[in-house]
């Protein structure tokens, strides 16, 4: 009985011999794959194929490249070509305005003068315009423009579109006919629609010089040209000027007016073109001072001292130089 307690104790001993010594192998092999994983190299296996998978991925969101900007709309150069051409700036041709050389272009240097040339409008320098006359009872030679009746009734009435809101008030054309007969005539009127683009409707007085009454109807061409009398322009104030309110008409200029200004203590300042031809001062700034008037050449003329005097034309001894 003795020896059979005895024996069962060494078995249990032995036991833990064993399991003691198993534990300790496998504490001893983790802390060998503890101190192998710490030390430096290269990682091989799932474990560091993963490890580069994230370090590539962070990587890649630090050097993401955002988006290029979009270029703003600025002026200060013209976008890069793309290979479709383009027209070239400038002013859209209208119906019924005869084909003329282009003026410098808006990149152009501009002109050592004190103001750019203002456009001549539909009526060009130089070009020939092509439509057809017919002819108006003129009476004592007043119209649209609003003049005032005149004695010479070598005059014509602008068709509405070339008329151009009284911007053809006071030019001289040159009309011709297919046969050669010739005469010069001034714009004093319009000619309201249905007159076509190019159509101008002359005094019975200017027809009879072109063609008989009877055909009422010829076609015609015409050029602008410069007035072919003397003397000095005139400044008129409307009826109904005022400290507070005017309107201003040039008479007898040589050339198309394009532009009137009056000086104001902040400069020179430029009115509006009424379709009555007068330039008007809603505020009456500049009433009764000086006045600059420009050509639709760009040449400029100023004249101080005219008075504010309503319906009065007063001779202001500057013109316009032929053109």
């Amino acid at each position: 009985m003795q020896t059979a307690r005895q024996a069962a104790r060494q078995r249990r001993r032995r036991h833990r011999q064993i399991t003691g010594t198993a534990l300790a192998v496998v504490a001893a092999g983790a802390l060998v794959c503890l101190v192998t994983t710490m030390l430096p190299g290269p990682k091989t296996g799932t474990a560091a194929g993963a490890g580069t998978e994230v370090a590539a991925s962070t990587a890649t969101h630090a050097v993401t490249t955002p988006p290029a900007p979009t270029s703003p709309a600025s002026p200060t150069g013209p976008a890069s070509p793309t290979g479709s051409t383009s027209p070239s700036a400038g002013p859209t041709p209208t119906a019924g305005q005869a084909t003329a050389t282009p003026g410098a272009s808006a990149e152009a240097t501009p002109s050592a003068v004190s103001a750019a040339p203002p456009s001549a409008g539909r009526i060009q320098p130089g070009t020939t315009y092509k439509g057809v006359a017919t002819a108006y009872a003129a009476a004592d030679g007043n119209g649209a423009c609003l003049f005032g009746p005149s004695d010479d009734l070598m005059i014509a009435a602008m068709n509405h579109t070339d008329y151009e809101s009284s911007r053809a008030c006071g030019a001289y054309v040159r009309v011709r006919t297919a046969s050669g007969a010739a005469i010069t005539v001034r714009i004093t009127n319009e000619c309201p629609l249905p007159c076509a683009p190019g159509q101008l409707d002359l005094s019975q007085q200017a027809f009879a010089k072109l063609a008989d009454l009877k055909v009422g109807r010829i076609p015609i061409t015409w050029t602008l040209l410069s007035s072919p009398k003397s003397g000095t322009l005139s400044l008129r104030y409307k009826t109904g000027s005022n400290p507070y309110w005017c309107a201003i008409q040039v008479i007898d200029h040589r050339n198309p007016v394009a532009r009137l200004e009056v000086r104001t203590t902040q400069g020179w300042q430029k009115l509006p073109r009424t379709d009555y031809n007068y330039f008007q001062s809603s505020d009456g700034s500049g009433c009764g001072g000086a006045v600059r008037i420009t050509d639709i050449y760009g040449e400029q003329l100023t004249v101080d001292g005219t008075k504010l005097l309503p319906n009065v034309a007063q001779p202001t001894g500057v013109q316009f130089a032929p053109h």
